[in-house]
């Protein structure tokens, strides 16, 4: 165990029984020898929960969202490291050993692990093709297999954040002086069908907790990006290859940033008629 310490992944789970069961049982096929897989399901009524009690080491229902659902997957877990994923993706079968090996080369806190969208539908394809524009892009990514000690020291994830509690982390971690690496291996995301409406509500929810993010991190949505624009500069070629989705992604991420805008809007007015700061 001293040269193998454990790694708990942890998965939220809510009616997600399309890809459920993919998901855990990548998690329970990795080929690092010590590995404990932590489920906390927020009292899905699609058969998720079924799986998960059958698939993980530990189960549990709790809400009342991801940022909590994670933070008591922390406390539940056993393991010295933490890899955190959510219920739609899927863990190739080396990618915690080869995190391991990168966190113990670099001697690293934290180690970022890019995402690939997969599914159906052009909206898909144009969120596929803006992910890989980003996937060496430390401020864009999450910092996904973390010190277990960490989290609990500082708080875990912030649940007043909603979609952003992930970036919110990453600064953190970077503002504590954290060491930080990467590897390029992907983690398979399965977006399903995405459409536009569908992308927009949710950037909008993301949004409600801009104010708060910001309040507590001053610039760091303007680095996020920041960083962003770079990656898409330095990929120019990758985005010219596919044009037509290209112009999708142009269009996406300006439509996202609306909603992103709103959602800031809506969330202020929202605290501010509670009398609740930031």
């Amino acid at each position: 165990m001293a040269d193998n310490p454990l790694v708990s992944i942890i998965v939220p789970t809510k009616d997600i029984v399309r890809t459920i069961e993919r998901c855990l049982v990548s998690c329970a096929n990795q080929t690092w020898p010590t590995t404990e897989l932590v489920v906390v399901d927020n009292f899905s009524t699609d058969g998720t929960w079924e799986i998960a009690q059958r698939v993980a080491d530990v189960a549990v229902q709790a809400g009342p969202e991801r940022s909590a659902q994670r933070n008591l997957a922390v406390e539940r877990a056993s393991g010295e490291w933490v890899l955190w994923i959510d219920a739609d993706m899927e863990l190739p079968a080396t990618i915690v050993e080869r995190a391991m090996a990168r966190r113990l080369e670099d001697g690293a806190d934290a180690v970022f692990i890019p995402e690939v969208s997969v599914g159906d539908g052009y909206w898909t394809r144009c969120r596929a093709l803006e992910r890989s524009c980003c996937t060496d892009e430390i401020l864009v990514q999450s910092p996904r297999l973390i010190r277990r000690r960490y989290l609990i020291d500082t708080g875990g994830f912030r649940t007043s954040l909603s979609g952003t509690e992930d970036a919110e982390l990453r600064t953190r971690m970077i503002a504590d002086g954290c060491s930080l690496t990467w590897i390029p291996d992907l983690i398979i995301h399965d977006e399903g069908r995405l459409t536009f409406s569908g992308i927009m509500r949710k950037r909008y929810y993301y949004g409600r907790g801009f104010a708060r993010y910001e309040r507590d991190h001053p610039g760091a949505l303007g680095g996020q990006a920041g960083a962003a624009i770079g990656a898409y500069r330095r990929s120019w070629r990758r985005l010219a290859a596919q044009p037509s989705v290209a112009v999708g992604v142009a269009a996406m991420r300006a439509a996202e940033l609306g909603a992103y805008l709103v959602g800031a809007a809506a969330g202020a007015r929202e605290r501010e008629s509670r009398g609740s700061p930031g």
